[in-house]
């Protein structure tokens, strides 16, 4: 079990989104007000998503408490109440960084790209196994670390974006970090044959490629 969960760490390693060139360019402050834009525009898109995803996930979940326990990830993002959740606080960097709530919630100007890899990730979640689902969603486990990396960038590089708006990077450090602790015990349990192990890092690559493929959308229209 040890191996797989090394097996399992290895594919974000080698795959997530931390190494895109655009995140790179990101993170060393490259980026112009315009490609910035451009990404959390995009990105709103996949935000909006991950209630979805996750409704679906706990629609597939047996167990009430795995099913209470993954329900806080809709809370998470759709908050308790109107003005709160990670997608209000998406809303608020798009705003910090000169965009309006109605362009980001319309998705009129959405990339066909983006719009594919996030039916794609979303479709999985539907349509997969359980384990699948899940185990998708294990790029969590890499996901405090590049915020924290962001919010020193974005501190340090994109001073007119107002502090309050980097709050959704600074909130998903625990966040993330609390999600993949539940998510890979999860993974280690069901994934048992060897068959099964294989689907789980299928189903992690692909969430990667779906991250990639978001990044490769944005970079081609906005530089």
């Amino acid at each position: 079990m040890i191996d797989f969960e090394a097996e399992l760490r290895a594919v974000p390693e080698r795959r997530y989104h931390h190494l895109h060139p655009f995140n790179r360019r990101m993170h060393a402050g490259t980026l112009s007000p315009q490609e910035l834009r451009g990404w959390i525009l995009n990105r709103f898109h996949y935000q909006r998503a991950i209630p979805i995803k996750d409704a679906l996930i706990v629609a597939k979940l047996p167990d009430p408490r795995l099913r209470r326990m993954w329900i806080r990830r809709i809370i998470d993002h759709d908050g308790a109440a109107s003005g709160e959740g990670g997608l209000e606080r998406w809303l608020r960097l798009g705003e910090a960084a000169g965009l309006t709530r109605d362009e980001m919630w319309s998705g009129d100007a959405v990339l066909p790209g983006v719009r594919l890899a996030v039916d794609g990730y979303v479709n999985l979640c539907r349509h997969g196994t359980p384990l699948e689902a899940v185990a998708a969603s294990l790029t969590e486990l890499f996901a405090p670390d590049l915020m924290r990396e962001r919010i020193a960038a974005f501190e340090r590089h994109y001073p007119w974006i107002d502090q309050d708006g980097l709050r959704y990077f600074r909130v998903r450090v625990n966040q993330g970090r609390r999600d993949g602790a539940e998510a890979l015990p999860l993974v280690l349990a069901w994934a048992r044959t060897r068959e099964q192990r294989q689907s789980a890092l299928a189903a992690l690559a692909y969430k990667c490629e779906v991250l990639w493929t978001l990044l490769d959308a944005v970079e081609r229209a906005y530089r």
